[in-house]
């Protein structure tokens, strides 16, 4: 929108107009500065009563004022500005139970090859044979049992296609384990009567 000069003269009057009014009403509308009696007459000396000690050194130089003023002591105050202190009291540690040292754990057991496996068997196995007794007149036919089942043998015989007959004596025999080579003494020690024969063979 376009305004001819005269136009724009008439209302740029016009604003010229309203804002000498408005300061004008400004003017003549404010409050006038309120006046007021000073507490202390001019030239009075303000004493502190906290830190007196300040007063006393007025005429002195600084350095006398700074040495004074280290010098008091405020109790329950702090000095260093830059550390935040907690004055709260803080919680006592708790004292600290030992526990019992027990004993020491027992080494581990090593375990066991299988060949002490089988010969621990063997020996097991071994110690069931009874030596029942023999027959001089027959080619030292020796009498055992195991299990309820009795073997006739001699010296060198094999039982149950797993041990020999190493070795005999009037009182004893000696069985050998094939696989292991374990052996075991037997003695003789007459009949078990929880261990009645079978069958011989």
């Amino acid at each position: 929108m376009a305004f001819d000069p005269e136009k724009e003269k008439k209302l740029l009057a016009v604003l010229v107009t309203a804002l000498v009014l408005l300061i004008a009403y400004r003017v003549a509308t404010s409050d006038k500065p309120k006046m007021a009696q000073l507490m202390y007459p001019p030239g009075s000396v303000a004493v502190s009563p906290i830190r007196g000690g300040a007063s006393s050194a007025a005429g002195a130089g600084p350095l006398a004022v700074f040495i004074e003023r280290r010098n008091e002591k405020f109790p329950g105050v702090v000095r260093n500005i830059f550390m935040m202190e907690d004055f709260a009291p803080k919680p006592k540690p708790k004292p600290v139970i030992q526990q019992p040292v027990g004993p020491p754990p027992p080494p581990p057991v090593p375990e066991k090859t299988p060949e002490e496996i089988a010969k621990e068997r063997a020996r097991v196995d071994l110690g069931k044979f009874r030596f029942l007794g023999y027959l001089a007149e027959k080619d030292s036919s020796l009498f055992l049992s195991k299990d309820g089942e009795l073997y006739i043998v001699k010296k060198g015989d094999r039982i149950l296609n797993s041990y020999i007959v190493k070795e005999t004596g009037n009182d004893y025999v000696v069985l050998l384990d094939a696989a292991t080579n374990v052996d075991a003494r037997v003695d003789l020690s007459g009949s078990d009567p929880d261990q009645a024969p079978k069958s011989p063979r």
